[in-house]
């Protein structure tokens, strides 16, 4: 995964970091809410662990922004402060969870893995666009340069999964949780076997590929 690190505190922050990506993610770390906000507001995370005390920007003033922008990045509020008025500002204010200091590293990373396979609230768009690929929800017609795609039931939800998060990663996992609803591993190929089917349908009858594999990682739609 790909994750933004907003603490202003150098130890903690490394501390966090560091056990981050001794788990094979990718890490942003920055120190102050003002940089915080821009990089977040950047996106391509998929999530964000943001400190509630901050310079420049405090954290519940940075997350209110990012709402109110219509970013909806899981994010993972910590504080020191625990009373339980604390922790539900905290969750109106926007946060998908909360995480009292002092923690144990172990549930910080369980509470991340936890927000990444958590279906976000899908915009309510009706149609989705990548480059030249078009799918129109309501029509369920999906087209590229104007050639008309035809999809299986599978299929479409799969693309369209997908296309509402272009760019990010999505594990397999992820897939299996959304797509099949299965929230194990069937010892199968079944997602590859439709990512398969999928490009054949999308991406091989035309220039540009758009359905990438992200090697060690999962998939994801590119713009």
């Amino acid at each position: 995964m790909k994750l933004l690190v907003v603490e202003d505190d150098a130890t903690t922050g490394s501390y966090i970091a560091r056990g981050l990506r001794e788990e094979g993610h990718v890490v942003d770390l920055v120190t102050n809410g003002k940089d915080g906000l821009i990089a977040a507001t950047a996106g391509g995370y998929d999530v964000i662990v943001l400190d509630r005390m901050l310079p420049e920007v405090d954290g519940l003033t940075l997350l209110k922004t990012l709402r109110g922008a219509g970013t909806l990045t899981p994010v993972l509020l910590l504080t020191a402060l625990g009373e339980v008025e604390d922790r539900i500002e905290g969750l109106q204010a926007g946060a998908d969870d909360y995480l009292a200091k002092p923690f144990a590293f172990g549930e910080l990373s369980a509470r991340v893995a936890a927000l990444a396979r958590r279906p976000q609230a899908l915009e309510t768009e009706t149609v989705l666009k990548a480059a030249d690929l078009e799918m129109n929800l309501i029509t369920r017609k999906v087209t590229r340069d104007d050639v008309e795609i035809d999809l299986l039931p599978r299929e479409f939800a799969l693309l369209e999964h997908l296309m509402r998060r272009k760019g990010r990663v999505q594990t397999r996992t992820m897939l299996l949780e959304s797509v099949w609803d299965i929230g194990f591993d069937p010892g199968t190929n079944v997602v590859e076997t439709h990512v398969s089917r999928l490009r054949a349908k999308v991406d091989k009858p035309f220039r540009r590929e758009l359905i990438e594999t992200v090697r060690g990682a999962g998939y994801r739609i590119v713009a």
